[in-house]
This record gives C-alpha cells, structure tokens and sequence, in this order.
C-alpha cells in the first residue's frame, strides 16, 4: 500500500492545528503530501471557509446584496468541499485496493471487492469532512467557555456542550478507524460516490435553464 491510512488521532491533531494557525484559512500552510494530505487540508480549509461565510449569511444589518454574496460564496465553498471528500475517498480506495483504478475518477467507479465484505453505508471521505466540521464546533464552543462579555451560566451551558460535541468528534474517530481497519483487511468496503450538484450546474438547475432559455 503506497499511501499509508490515516488515523483519527493524526486528522484530529491536523484538524485542530489548523484551527489555531495564525492567518488560516487565507493563508494556507503546505500540507504534509500532496496527495491524501492534500485534500484532507483542503475540505477542512473549504469547511472553514463555509462556517465563516454562514456566519456572515445570519446578518440582518446589512444590504441584500451582501447576503447574495455570502450564498454565492457558499455554494463555491460548498462545491469544493464534496470535490475535496471525493478525492479522499478515491485515494483511499486505490490504495486499499477497493476500485478500479481507471475508473476511480470516473463519475461510475467500478469496486474490486472482495467477496463478503459488508458494505458501509458512509464513505472514510465523508467521516473525515464530518470530524473537520466537528473540529470547527468544537474550537468554536471553546472560545464560548472563555467569553468575558458573558455571565457564568453562559459560559458552564457551553463547557457542557463542549464535552458533548469532543465526544462526538471521538466517536467518529473510532467509527473511521474501525472503517479503515475492516476495509483493509478485507471485512468491509466503502464507494465513492459522486454528489452530482445539480444547483450549481448550469445545464441542470432548472432555474439557471431557464434563465439561458429567455436570453437566447
């Protein structure tokens, strides 16, 4: 196996890293390959950016075309996000020896498994950019528990959250490595599937259809 698996406790401590750089996610650090690593950095970084600009999307003070911007941005991040899990997904089924490798990329991958292997609902691609979103709950809730401008009943209802959401993040961690060791050893499976986002295709939104019908 040419691209060594993950560990949850590595994309936890990646996760997490990032979160505290200075200037992140503007400014990106080089990831540790440029392979696996690579996109695993790339669906947190869009994940960051996707929390920031929702954040942003909640403002009521603010002119309509502000909020346009934020969903338009939204959709961007949003995109490159499920490419960004996609493409973990296909490395980590070539280097497990799960799909054809010519067809990996293909919108219809073809799994080579094994017979009797189980097949896991979720994708390792899709826990790890849910561990990414859990990491932004997670630091997010801990700048709740250190709030000066807040009472104390505000600052113990987040500690109790807080506990709660890095449980959360654990669990997911152990159902990734448990995932990841199956898979390897020929229990379990997994395909990479493709999200085929239809609102951000002009050939299949019907609303942006439309719209290149009455201009043409």
């Amino acid at each position: 196996m040419s691209t060594p698996l993950p560990s949850a406790a590595e994309l936890i401590a990646l996760h997490d890293s990032l979160l505290l750089t200075a200037g992140w996610p503007a400014d990106e650090p080089a990831p540790r390959d440029e392979g696996l690593w690579r996109w695993i950095q790339a669906n947190h970084r869009f994940n960051a950016c996707l929390w920031a600009e929702e954040d942003l999307a909640r403002r009521t003070t603010v002119a309509a075309r502000e909020i346009a911007a934020n969903k338009r941005a939204i959709d961007g991040h949003n995109q490159a996000r499920n490419d960004a899990t996609e493409r973990v997904d296909e490395i980590l089924l070539t280097a497990l020896g799960l799909v054809d490798v010519a067809s990996a990329r293909s919108d219809a991958p073809r799994s080579t498994v094994a017979a009797g292997a189980r097949l896991n609902s979720e994708t390792a691609g899709s826990i790890i950019d849910r561990m990414s979103i859990m990491a932004l709950k997670v630091h997010a809730m801990g700048a709740q528990t250190r709030r000066g401008d807040v009472d104390e009943a505000h600052r113990e209802a987040s500690r109790v959250k807080l506990a709660r959401l890095v449980q959360q993040r654990d669990d997911l961690g152990a159902c990734l490595d448990a995932l990841l060791a199956d898979a390897q050893a020929g229990r379990a499976y997994f395909k990479v599937y493709r999200q085929f986002k239809m609102y951000n295709d002009a050939r299949f939104n019907p609303a942006l259809v439309a719209e290149a019908r009455a201009r043409g």
